[in-house]
């Protein structure tokens, strides 16, 4: 089985994978049941959670009946005890929508939600991040997950964020992040997948961000809160919900 899937992971881009797997991984959590691991998004409670990651396949990283990463487990946390994304009315664009929270969101009655993408199967609308469709001012609350390390021009994508989000919103905007440097590593020469993978973890990366990505964000005029709200949480809720350690959350206000 982590075989399979650290194969899987490696040769379907993660929008194919999804759109099937789902289906597959609900009949594997059958034989998952237990009372280790936690899956705050919906309360389901497993022996132990699937593998998931490219160059090193991460243990315990998917809840196969919501199909959460560890990074959505936390968002989800923080949302709920950070945020008034539960009690406010809110109109909410959602880019590159994840699954684990995509039917959570719609059923929501307090957000006026889209969600948009370039080849999500689940996006409302098709759209270009460079050029999103909405005039200014239009959201109060923009999320867009692990998009910025792929586009061409990041700049621009977060300037998009900036210009469509309301005077008094906020969004969250989290890439992967080499905690180890202080800089954003990028060369537009590197076009080898196999040198992209070597050098910003994955082949179809453009870049790696470093420790000034908040800085970035602010350039374009984002109030950035770097919140380590991972470190709040007890050891043990970090273990039962399989959170990623170390994981700062790029809170964006405008």
């Amino acid at each position: 089985m982590k075989l399979i899937i650290s194969l899987a992971t490696r040769i379907i881009p993660r929008h194919y994978l999804q759109h099937v797997s789902h289906f597959f991984l609900q009949i594997f959590s059958l034989f998952m049941r237990g009372n280790k691991f936690e899956d705050p998004i919906n309360g389901k409670t497993y022996s132990k959670l699937l593998p998931y990651g490219r160059l090193k396949p991460r243990k315990n990283a998917i809840a196969p009946d919501s199909m959460s990463l560890e990074r959505h487990r936390l968002m989800w946390l923080f949302l709920k005890e950070k945020t008034n994304f539960f009690n406010k009315e809110l109109k909410f664009l959602h880019i590159a929508p994840e699954y684990c929270f995509i039917k959570l969101f719609k059923q929501m009655k307090n957000l006026d939600y889209t969600t948009g993408d370039l080849i999500s199967p689940w996006a409302d609308i098709k759209m270009d991040v460079h050029d999103i469709p909405f005039n200014k001012n239009t959201f109060d609350v923009v999320i867009c997950n692990h998009v910025l390390e792929h586009v061409e021009d990041y700049k621009k994508v977060m300037s998009e964020f900036y210009r469509v989000m309301k005077p008094g919103g906020w969004g969250i905007f989290q890439v992967p992040i080499d905690t180890t440097n202080k800089n954003t590593e990028e060369d537009k020469n590197i076009t080898d997948p196999k040198d992209r993978e070597r050098l910003y973890w994955q082949k179809d990366h453009l870049r790696l961000f470093g420790l000034d990505y908040g800085k970035k964000l602010s350039a374009v005029g984002f109030k950035v809160t770097e919140s380590d709200f991972i470190n709040t949480l007890s050891p043990e809720l970090i273990e039962r919900y399989a959170l990623p350690k170390g994981e700062i959350i790029y809170f964006c206000e405008k």
